[in-house]
């Protein structure tokens, strides 16, 4: 069988595909997908077309037709009604998010998170809590022989800190970065080991490196060395991630490693809200700040070992 990615400019959503393809074990081919502006249209207007996306995204999707399409956010999801339109129905779509109405009743499968609001009754649809992603057991191993000589040397308890930033009318404050530090600090870890995101305002960098102790790993986005993230991740004792993401508080989780969320009130909207109190109640993480609950859920957290097995039965 082969399987297709349709892999956008969200690297969030292209993350979570690969994790479903990874965990499926099957070959697999990145198509990758831009857009132009007719991408704004709605999807019942841009129906099973490739209406919205450039040419020379176009020139990537020939025969032979995937066994399986897999694809991610309402943009994306006409392009693999396409496909299956072309392979005369034989290609199977694997949908992640709300796709829209077409989408709903074309796809095979259609996986939403649990803290998404969904009130239908389609036979078609999984439910999944968190988001899927590539964090493994053997990624970690492999990602911790890796970076060995960089974080080794920091003295254990080792804290990863994962910063993100604003998103869509939720600002990242000052002040919530003073509250961020505060939460650290009082873990007491023997060293603190930072990456921020693109999406991480100045200021709230500049607060972190004058108030984390100075022999912190710091890695800021952007920066010409190699990314650090999975490195972190494997090397953690402890893990301070911000509630921002739904996608580092899914992979934080997979470390087994003690989590903690810092989500302040405004910093969050009620969805994000949601998957939180779900991965509290869970065992997966505690809120940062507050009383430490113990985390005692060892199971490995990674909704694309459900999904990939879901398809296997499927199809």
């Amino acid at each position: 069988m082969m399987v297709w990615i349709l892999a956008d400019d969200r690297m969030g959503n292209v993350n979570q595909l690969l994790g479903i393809a990874e965990a499926l074990e099957l070959p697999y081919e990145r198509k990758d997908i831009r857009y132009t502006k007719w991408v704004r249209l709605p999807n019942i207007v841009r129906g099973c077309s490739l209406i919205g996306i450039t040419d020379q995204s176009v020139e990537g999707l020939t025969a032979p037709w995937p066994d399986i399409v897999l694809s991610a956010g309402r943009r994306s999801f006409p392009v693999a009604g396409w496909i299956k339109k072309q392979s005369q129905g034989k290609t199977k779509i694997v949908q992640l998010m709300n796709p829209g109405v077409i989408g709903f009743k074309k796809a095979d499968l259609v996986v939403l998170p649990m803290h998404d609001r969904y009130k239908g009754t389609a036979k078609n649809v999984m439910r999944v809590c968190g988001t899927p992603h590539r964090v493994t057991s053997k990624r970690l191993n492999d990602e911790r022989e890796k970076w060995q000589n960089v974080f080794g040397r920091y003295k254990a308890p080792r804290l990863s800190l994962i910063v993100g930033g604003a998103t869509k009318n939720k600002p990242f404050t000052v002040q919530m970065a003073h509250q961020l530090v505060d939460g650290v600090l009082a873990l007491k870890p023997a060293s603190v080991c930072v990456t921020t995101s693109r999406r991480t305002p100045t200021e709230v960098i500049s607060i972190l490196r004058q108030r984390l102790p100075q022999e912190s790993f710091f890695y800021e986005f952007g920066d010409k060395t190699e990314n650090p993230y999975f490195g972190l991740l494997a090397w953690a004792d402890l893990i301070v991630v911000t509630g921002d993401s739904m996608s580092m508080c899914s992979e934080c989780c997979a470390s087994q490693t003690p989590v903690f969320i810092f989500a302040p009130g405004d910093m969050v909207s009620d969805k994000h809200k949601r998957f939180h109190a779900k991965l509290y109640q869970e065992g997966y993480a505690s809120p940062l700040g507050e009383h430490q609950k113990e985390q005692q859920n060892k199971i490995e957290f990674n909704p694309a070992i459900e999904i990939a097995k879901k398809i296997k039965e499927m199809f």
